[in-house]
């Protein structure tokens, strides 16, 4: 299935050209327009990304129940990659599309070819504004992405979100239509960027884990809505029901809870408080002694460990009952938005892969399925629920699926 439409078919992708050469002697931004500007940040060669699948895996998984699961099971880079930070203009669709800038990931890999597969990866949730794509040696998910994929001979384009990275924004966390436009607006960037190249891409990809899933869902069904071809499709780990997973964690308390749950909370209801103009959601929704704390995380001024210590470990101790107990009906605008921000409930062509885990401490395993039981449902390509096992937790996911994506998504370019 070739990845082609009035708007991509001429999207190409460096490869050790001229132009790629010129970034790299100097430190500056090169500028492809007013708005639009990259930056060579450096190359990851064979041995940095084979010791990404190595060492730095270990250590990555080291806190998971399948801590030496996926030991030795990555193919060995073919290829060094290229990295350039992105900055972009986009628009506020919340704020009647004020203008903004944001910022993204493109990764080249270093080959002669000149048709190449492109896969758009969606980052997971962060607390931190630099721990994304456009930074990727802070960014592990980032770095295993690149290690399987752009290794690979792919290309690899990743949004940082506003809010993250270069973005002057608070974070618009799952906030679906400031997500979509972040996602949308860094594809087209890339495609200008890469077409000053003269390499054609031949498949598109996307993928993502965690908020990530959720994002690339939704961002899917923006290139659905406009016409855009999409080769395949694949989500880890992804609350494609925010309403139903929000409420599954403010009301149904479960011991395999993850202790940072809280913390994402904070950061959504702020986001929500920003971006759709609900003043006071925070303190309607955080018990009044951990009001300060989320603040200050949402606005940067301390990390998820300085959170932690300030906050309990559970939303029970951290929401108050009243507002966990108004998820019941969801008849309130908070939870009403929730629900309009729903990842799944449409009919798509595109081959779609989600993959779930039993002992995932985020993202409830019946969550993972909805998209599969919609699908057929509804009559759309058939779409595959994929187990990552029993003892799957939210990392074991993530890299589950992308050891099993890569093989996925070489099936469409006709290698066994």
């Amino acid at each position: 299935m070739l990845f082609v439409s009035k708007f991509l078919c001429v999207m190409v992708l460096a490869a050790g050209m001229a132009s790629v050469a010129g970034a790299e002697n100097t430190a500056n931004a090169i500028q492809v327009h007013s708005g639009l500007e990259y930056t060579f940040l450096g190359t990851y060669d064979q041995e940095k990304l084979n010791h990404v699948v190595g060492p730095e895996l270990d250590a990555f998984m080291q806190s998971s129940t399948q801590a030496t699961e996926f030991r030795g099971k990555f193919a060995p880079a073919k290829y060094a990659v290229k990295l350039y930070r992105v900055k972009y203009r986009s628009v506020i669709p919340e704020f009647d599309n004020q203008p903004t800038v944001a910022s993204g990931l493109l990764a080249v890999p270093v080959t002669r070819q000149q048709s190449l597969p492109v896969v758009s990866y969606q980052h997971g949730t962060v607390f931190d504004k630099s721990f994304v794509p456009s930074n990727p040696d802070k960014s592990m998910e980032t770095k295993l992405m690149l290690a399987s994929f752009a290794s690979q001979g792919y290309v690899v384009v990743a949004a940082d979100y506003f809010g993250r990275g270069d973005s002057p924004l608070p974070d618009s966390y799952l906030v679906k239509d400031s997500t979509r436009q972040a996602t949308f607006d860094m594809l087209w960037s890339a495609k200008d960027i890469l077409d000053s190249m003269h390499i054609q891409a031949s498949h598109f990809f996307m993928s993502g884990w965690s908020q990530g899933g959720w994002v690339t869902m939704q961002f899917l069904k923006k290139l659905d809505m406009v016409g855009v071809p999409v080769t395949a499709v694949a989500a880890a780990s992804a609350p494609v029901d925010i309403y139903l997973t929000m409420n599954r964690w403010l009301n149904n308390y479960q011991p395999v809870d993850a202790v940072y749950l809280p913390a994402v909370v904070a950061i959504q209801l702020q986001a929500q408080e920003y971006y759709l103009n609900q003043v006071g959601l925070l303190e309607s929704a955080v018990r009044p002694e951990y009001i300060l704390a989320a603040r200050d995380l949402y606005q940067n001024n301390i990390d998820w460990e300085a959170f932690a210590k300030k906050t309990p470990a559970t939303l029970n101790d951290f929401i108050k009952p009243e507002f966990a107990r108004s998820g019941f009906l969801g008849d309130s605008f908070y939870w009403q938005v929730l629900d309009k921000n729903q990842a799944y409930r449409w009919r798509s062509e595109v081959p779609l892969r989600t993959y779930y885990g039993g002992l995932d401490e985020v993202t409830p395993a019946v969550i993972g399925q909805l998209p599969e039981a919609t699908q057929k449902l509804l009559g759309g390509v058939p779409a595959k629920s994929v187990y990552a096992g029993d003892r799957a937790d939210h990392r074991a996911v993530f890299v589950f699926g992308v050891l099993d994506q890569i093989v996925w998504f070489d099936s469409f370019l006709g290698k066994q």
